[in-house]
């Protein structure tokens, strides 16, 4: 049977391309490193809905997040609190749209070496070499690095209509799979309906919101944390992956969650 994968990326609004990463998105950069309200609220409210069910989340951390005590401290708590539910994987160093700037696999490899050196040396054994690329820029000439940085599983295409560019420029979806096909890179795919968006910013953006809300409806049930690990390894197994977002959970007035059927999280 089928099983679903959650999994949250640790992105606040100075990270998002909009401010910082990419070549002509980013207009209005955020330099400080301070957290947001916001982030601070989704959080709180984060932790509190991992309080409500038993199921394991992984949250996709960039490295930078943690020169922020204050994050550190929240994701310390959460390893304290919820143990091995916790998995910890790498978002990048920082969050550039590596697939829309030319080709650099140095200084890509580079970067995801120290990532998952900082990373690793802060969770220790609830980290896991997972790694999604930056607001899911992925091109077929990052498998190579990922792999010399011993990265096993990439959660990393979105194969939509809407995110074609994504995959580098004269790139397609198919390329990087095949790339990844070919260094046995594990590939763990965004779930997607009818060829559009359904995780992340499509959580709330209509119309594609009533979109991903019907898709979030027929979630398979949820991994459970003895199984989380070897399965998501498991290149056999296929698996369906969400995501969302820490911010996801101030919305609301942080009463926001992921349209996670409650029948499938305690089943």
């Amino acid at each position: 049977m089928t099983q679903t994968w959650l999994t949250v990326d640790c992105d606040d609004f100075r990270h998002i391309p909009k401010h910082y990463g990419h070549p002509t998105r980013s207009k209005s950069p955020l330099d400080s490193n301070e957290l947001s309200p916001e982030f601070k609220l989704g959080m709180r409210s984060f932790k509190n809905w991992l309080a409500n069910h038993d199921k394991p989340v992984t949250l996709f951390v960039i490295a930078d997040a943690l020169q922020n005590p204050e994050f550190c401290h929240w994701l310390s708590n959460l390893i304290e609190q919820f143990g091995q539910r916790i998995t910890i994987g790498c978002h990048g160093l920082t969050h550039k749209s590596w697939s829309a700037w030319p080709e650099d696999p140095e200084s890509f490899q580079d970067s995801i070496t120290k990532a998952t050196d900082e990373i690793s040396r802060f969770a220790k054994d609830n980290f896991r070499p997972w790694f999604r690329a930056p607001a899911g820029y992925m091109a077929p000439w990052m498998v190579k690095p990922l792999i010399e940085c011993g990265i096993t599983v990439d959660s990393s295409i979105n194969d939509t209509l809407l995110t074609k560019s994504k995959a580098g420029r004269g790139n397609t979806w198919a390329q990087v799979r095949a790339a990844c096909q070919e260094s046995s890179l594990i590939q763990r795919e965004w779930l997607t309906k009818w060829r559009l968006p359904v995780n992340g910013p499509a959580l709330s953006l209509f119309p594609l919101s009533i979109l991903a809300r019907r898709a979030w409806q027929s979630l398979p049930p949820v991994l459970t944390t003895n199984q989380l690990s070897d399965t998501v390894e498991n290149n056999t197994i296929q698996i369906t992956t969400v995501y969302w977002h820490i911010l996801d959970h101030a919305k609301l007035n942080g009463k926001w969650h992921p349209p996670v059927d409650e029948t499938i999280l305690n089943h």
